[in-house]
């Protein structure tokens, strides 16, 4: 009698060796969440230009920012924090607990107490919860795909005490590991390591040695506010010195520098970045896509490579019933086969009743799912027989029977199903039949389908042998399965070539296999592939050179999935890694961009990748691609006019200083332009659909600068070209003889409309101007609506006119200032034809 482990043992065992838990990454609270969120190196420029403002007793700046400041906390918080009870839910899904013989009983315990040496009892349906050796088994196979990329379960046999423990994956071997799945029998086994000492633990071990760096937009982000904020000082420093050595006021001049520092100040690019990202994650998450990195959304969209395992995230890793056949016919299922021909219900009848009446096995749950759907008259005539004896698999024989005793009968019905080359031996075939039958394998085995064999047998009611070969079985047919391909992959694997992005399988499973579901989705090159045998003779730079032109690898361990990225990453390609299972957690971390699953994915997986697929759909990730490419064209929008307006406002301020002529820009001026241009950069532009030919257009270059020399000209031009629209209007004005403040109202709201076309010439760098106006998004009405209504009252509303130092504005007035913005409406349309 087996008396396994004694209380006491386990407690000192546990004390000893420590909890049967994974590594993985802390769970954090709402303080340490807030705390992250506030350490953010943009975050504190937006507080500290805040506190530059009420120190330079500039309250309503100072309250504007701290208020922006809150809403940008509030919106990162939430999306952290949403993240994070996903996360908590989609863990306590899976929180298995073990049946263990201690002091001689059945005894449940918490899997994470499980301890070397106890004796589980394991049956169909379990979650293996630690690694051990089975030394008692009926019919068991297992599910090893979370380790080892194959798709069909492995049988598993007794320990001969001398077989040492190896990797997972093979046949009739005695090892089980923490994290897979029983698919049918039952065992018993001794487990031999817990915790981070099992094979699903060593990976998630691995992953803390993976160093994860900034995002490329975030590094070109810092040191493009590092350059404005050295411009900024040097312009603030001209500005005290040319107004001091001018006018030879200095003290004057110390405050217009300020005045001029606030606004350069590039607090915009802290918005723009924090909120663009933020609400990119809202955005992806509407579409099933969680964020666990905000700014891994960016790097996304200029991903050229996805690396994607088939099973589970091409295949829906299930079984699917797909082609019968007899001795002289064969019959695939179309898509929505609505009824089995005749001569092909006996086979399927016979698969039936050598399977479990409740199945658990895949296989088994398909036979019996087709069957009730074609043959369920039959069942009628089953429901008195009575189900004798059943002869299990083995490591020797890898066929099952099931023998019935029916009422009607004067002899018992034996139903045999198992591989077809055993059953094949079972029916005593001829030369003959054994070669037509072998050419039918090979013609099913070439298309993918992983084949059953079925056979029938009548015998007497006496006593039954022993051994199942005993039986005269007769020949019935084949079933063949296949793991059928999500719907939507092929659309989607489409649109990814459409896009410039390659798609690379990666799968544990044989080449053949992964070869006939590449053809299915439409992979390129599919002829082509390596195994992970192939690829451990290869140096990095052999595999460097074979990885440019190989789309499948088979075969293949969980470690060369990292090198097959890290080769990748070596060739200057970004890399987006999908995958579910504990196999794909080192890969989806050092990827650029690690892509999980949340329905079927494991914790290990979750926690190493940036992005969770909530429905777990491949489509959703060429959807993610776009969302994260218009992100980046957004975002590279809103700086371009972020710089380009800067320009004439600053322009404006140092011009009347160099020529000795009236100041236009007073602290209060700039305060309301401030008021223009945050919400414009950070939601106007954040808003903006994108661009009709975003997917259609290859990947960014890895090395690509967010701001290239070409886009800093551009947008340096486009503010040039505003500021000497507004310094003509501004002369023209002094030639007219106007007072210092009708000059400043005609200067301020010409710079007011300029800015105006500066917006809607940015939003889209293809189309015509007039296109963008009609095809806009909502939020640039809104703001267009409101920068009228302010600047009418600014204008005509008298207390509002002197507290901004303006005149009132005259028919002739406003006709200056309609042609000068047309003017600039037309160059910026001829700009755009350049930069096109």
């Amino acid at each position: 009698m087996l008396t396994g482990l004694t209380t006491q043992e386990a407690i000192a065992k546990l004390k000893q060796d420590g909890l049967n838990e994974l590594p993985g990454e802390k769970r954090r609270n709402i303080f340490l969440i807030f705390w992250k969120i506030i350490q953010e190196p943009m975050l504190l420029l937006l507080v500290g230009c805040g506190v530059i403002y009420f120190l330079l007793s500039e309250p309503r700046d100072s309250i504007i920012l701290f208020s922006c400041t809150t809403l940008v906390i509030g919106i990162t918080f939430y999306q952290e924090r949403k993240t994070e009870r996903a996360l908590e839910a989609l863990k306590k899904l899976s929180n298995p607990k073990a049946l263990v013989i201690r002091d001689g009983e059945k005894i449940l315990v918490a899997s994470n107490e499980l301890v070397v040496g106890d004796i589980m009892v394991i049956q169909e349906g379990d979650r293996v919860p630690a690694d051990a050796v089975v030394f008692s088994a009926t019919n068991l196979t297992v599910d090893e795909s979370l380790l080892t990329g194959e798709s069909l379960a492995v049988r598993k046999s007794e320990w001969d005490k001398k077989l040492e423990a190896g990797r997972p994956g093979g046949e009739d071997l005695p090892f089980i590991y923490s994290g897979t799945l029983v698919v049918s029998g039952h065992g018993l086994a001794k487990v031999i390591q817990t915790g981070v000492r099992t094979e699903m633990g060593k990976i998630g071990k691995a992953l803390q040695g993976i160093k994860v760096g900034d995002t490329l937009l975030k590094k070109e982000t810092m040191r493009l506010v590092r350059w404005l904020a050295l411009a900024g000082l040097i312009l603030c420093s001209a500005v005290v010195i040319i107004y001091g050595l001018v006018k030879g006021d200095w003290l004057q001049g110390i405050l217009a520098g300020l005045t001029l520092s606030m606004s350069m100040l590039p607090e915009e690019f802290s918005v723009i970045l924090i909120i663009f990202l933020s609400l990119g994650a809202w955005r992806m998450s509407k579409r099933h896509v969680l964020t666990r990195n905000t700014a891994i959304t960016e790097t996304l969209g200029a991903a050229t490579v996805f690396c994607v395992d088939k099973t589970g995230t091409l295949t829906q890793n299930k079984m699917q019933l797909s082609a019968v056949c007899t001795a002289d016919h064969c019959h695939e299922f179309a898509e929505k086969e609505k009824s089995l021909p005749e001569n092909y219900h006996r086979l399927l009848e016979f698969a039936n009743l050598a399977s479990q009446k409740d199945p658990f096995d895949p296989l088994e749950k398909e036979i019996k799912r087709q069957a009730e759907k074609f043959i369920n008259h039959t069942a009628d005539k089953r429901k008195d027989w009575k189900l004798v004896k059943e002869y299990p698999l083995t490591k020797n024989l890898i066929a099952l029977s099931h023998v019935w005793e029916s009422p009607d009968e004067k002899n018992y019905i034996v139903a045999v199903k198992g591989a077809p080359e055993t059953i094949a031996d079972l029916c005593h075939l001829n030369k003959k039949e054994r070669d037509e039958l072998e050419n039918q394998i090979k013609k099913l085995a070439a298309k993918g389908f992983r084949l059953l064999g079925v056979a029938e047998a009548s015998q007497p009611k006496t006593n039954l042998p022993e051994d199942q070969r005993e039986f005269s079985f007769e020949f019935i047919g084949l079933l063949g399965f296949v793991d059928p391909i999500r719907p939507a992959v092929p659309k989607a694997l489409k649109e990814a070539y459409t896009a410039g992005i390659r798609v690379i399988m990666i799968t544990g499973d044989y080449p053949g296999t992964a070869q006939f579901i590449a053809k299915e989705i439409g992979l390129k090159n599919s002829e082509v592939f390596l195994t992970g045998a192939e690829i451990e003779k290869m140096s990095l730079d052999e595999l460097k050179e074979k990885i440019k032109i190989v789309n499948i690898f088979a075969r293949t361990m969980p470690e060369q999935k990292l090198i097959i990225v890290n080769a990748l990453k070596a060739n200057n390609e970004i890399v987006a890694m999908t995958g579910d299972g504990v196999n794909d957690a080192p890969a989806l971390k050092a990827a650029n961009v690690g892509v999980a699953m949340g329905l079927h994915g494991t914790d290990v997986a979750r926690e190493a990748a940036g992005l969770i697929l909530l429905d777990d759909d491949f489509s959703s990730i060429v959807s993610a691609t776009k969302m994260g490419r218009r992100i980046y064209d957004n975002l590279k929008k809103a700086m371009s006019y972020v710089i380009a307006i800067h320009i004439p406002i600053a322009g404006l301020a140092l011009f009347p200083l160099v020529l000795d002529l009236p100041i236009v820009l007073l602290p209060i001026h700039i305060a309301f332009l401030e008021l223009i241009i945050d919400p414009t950069c950070s939601i106007v532009f954040e808003a903006e659909a994108e661009e009709e030919n975003i997917m259609t257009r290859p990947p960014r270059k890895l090395n690509e600068a967010l701001f290239n020399t070409k886009t800093i000209l551009f947008s340096v031009l486009q503010g040039l070209s505003v500021l000497a629209v507004i310094i003509i209007v501004f002369l023209y004005a002094l030639h007219l003889g106007k007072n210092e403040a009708e000059v400043r109202t005609l200067t301020f709201v010409t710079l007011v409309f300029g800015n105006l076309m500066l917006i809607v010439s940015n939003l889209s760098w293809s189309k015509k101007l007039i296109k963008t106006f009609v095809t806009a998004n909502r939020t640039l009405w809104l703001v267009i609506s409101a920068v009228l209504i302010a600047t009418v009252s600014i204008l005509y509303v008298p207390m509002l006119r002197n507290m901004f130092r303006f005149a009132t504005v005259g028919f002739n007035d406003l006709l200056i200032i309609v042609v000068a913005v047309l003017l600039v409406a037309v160059w910026f349309e001829v700009l755009k034809v350049f930069k096109r």
